[in-house]
């Protein structure tokens, strides 16, 4: 009795793991969907997210692209500035921008340390939101074919059933087909 039990539970444990048919997909799946969006966000920001008919991700893409760039040419030209006005003090001229206004030889140094670290930050900011560009393209392109359908659903409940341990209470989940 206890053989035909273990071939029994043997049989029911491997059937749940066998298939006898594969399932349909559609056909309307692109699988190559998702690298055509990054492709198209490498060469021109924002494309991949016109291509996931995304457009309302555009102008952040552009707004993070174009702050960074900003920054990074206002900081490159005030490095230059205070570069070169520390360079002609040390030539001996004495008719740089900063001539009133910064004395001391040093500060002009600490001027150009700030504006190239900043310049530096700058340009590291504009290369990761490029490629978080692309990564969402990416991204958005693969879970446009995620299903998320309304037949399943998980919904408390409240039971009242007279049982010796009382109510009982728990989730329910729905399957339609």
């Amino acid at each position: 009795m206890a053989r035909i039990f273990n071939i029994f539970f043997l049989i029911i444990l491997i059937s749940n793991y066998s298939y006898s048919q594969e399932s349909e997909k559609s056909s309307n799946i692109n699988i190559l969907r998702p690298s055509k969006a990054a492709f198209y966000s490498a060469v021109i920001p924002g494309l991949g997210q016109i291509y996931n008919d995304k457009l309302w991700k555009v102008p952040l893409v552009y707004t993070a692209l174009g702050i960074s760039g900003y920054s990074y040419d206002f900081n490159r030209k005030k490095f230059w500035s205070y570069r070169n006005a520390y360079k002609r003090r040390k030539a001996g001229f004495s008719d740089d921008e900063f001539q009133g206004i910064i004395i001391n030889d040093e500060r002009l140094l600490d001027g150009q340390d700030y504006h190239r670290r900043y310049k530096d930050l700058s340009m590291v900011f504009l290369v990761g939101f490029y490629f978080l560009n692309i990564l969402d393209a990416n991204i958005d392109a693969h879970l446009l074919d995620y299903n998320v359908d309304e037949n399943l659903s998980f919904k408390p409940f409240f039971e009242n059933t007279d049982n010796m341990f009382g109510p009982s209470v728990g989730m329910k989940m729905k399957i339609n087909f």
